[in-house]
């Protein structure tokens, strides 16, 4: 059931659990998500950054895919479809298309800048419907060209945003996307609650949620979470599990080179791995 993000994330807020958001990158991503997410009851937001967008042939196709998926597989729990990391131009590409979620990530341009294309943004958004997600602070790592090293948010800034209307804020809180490094220093919780004694009962959303300890995942929805990014953990397990097979010369076995069945053992990789990590986020049984 494809809706907006915005009811599912103050459902998360208020009661104390996440809800992930899992990229998704080709066919089998979708499918194995959706699933997952039906067989857990659990709501599940399907994140589509401007790159896996382009290699899908653009926004509509993403868009028309996940749509008739969700129709076919017969998928009741609640799903958004949702712009990961938009720039000004994608965020108009993807209301277009269908979504019915966004992300305007301004945390590159400087704040009066970022106030005024929010700003924008929400007002566009919400008279058709969709929820939208704001960023203030760099995510460190890359992604899609933008590159940031972990820096914290500023949590006066934090408000700035928060009271222009969004419905979740992303805060750089020392998270990366990507593989965390040897040294990382962790999260600031200190600025973590700054932000959320900031925005009050806004959901707050934590990108680069792959790699970071469960303890301090647990922590972070104590404080005010209500949204965890997934992505690089699904591409590592879809790796590990196409290795196997190939290595263990499966794929020269019968018919084992076959897509179908060359990519089944990622493909149930990932479920496994969404399937965790709804586990560990409370969002099971909360559709």
């Amino acid at each position: 059931m494809l809706v907006s993000a915005t009811e599912m994330l103050k459902k998360a807020r208020d009661g104390k659990y996440a809800v992930g958001q899992f990229n998704i990158n080709n066919l089998e991503w979708t499918k194995a998500i959706l699933l997952t997410a039906q067989e857990c009851n659990s709501p599940v937001i399907l994140g589509v950054s401007e790159g896996a967008g382009k290699y899908m042939t653009g926004f509509e196709t993403v868009a028309a895919m996940v749509a008739a998926m969700d129709k076919s597989l017969g998928i009741t729990v609640p799903v958004a479809l949702h712009l990961d990391h938009g720039s000004y131009e994608g965020c108009y590409k993807c209301i277009k298309a269908g979504f019915t979620s966004i992300m305007f990530d301004g945390s590159h341009f400087p704040i009066e800048e970022n106030v005024k294309k929010t700003t924008e943004l929400v007002n566009v958004s919400h008279n058709l419907g969709l929820s939208i997600e704001a960023e203030v602070g760099s995510i460190g790592g890359e992604e899609d060209g933008v590159v940031g090293a972990g820096e914290c948010a500023d949590p006066n800034e934090c408000k700035m945003i928060a009271d222009l209307g969004v419905d979740f804020l992303a805060a750089g809180i020392g998270n990366i996307h990507g593989k965390y490094p040897e040294n990382w220093a962790g999260l600031s919780f200190e600025t973590l609650a700054a932000v959320n004694e900031k925005v009050g009962d806004m959901p707050l959303v934590l990108h680069g949620g792959t790699g970071i300890p469960d303890d301090m995942i647990k922590k972070a929805i104590s404080l005010g979470v209500a949204k965890i990014n997934v992505n690089t953990e699904c591409q590592l397990s879809f790796q590990e599990a196409t290795r196997e097979y190939i290595e263990a010369g499966k794929d020269q076995q019968g018919k084992g080179f076959d897509p179908r069945k060359l990519l089944n053992p990622g493909f149930e990789a990932i479920k496994a791995k969404v399937k965790e990590k709804m586990e560990l986020f409370g969002s099971v049984n909360k559709a």
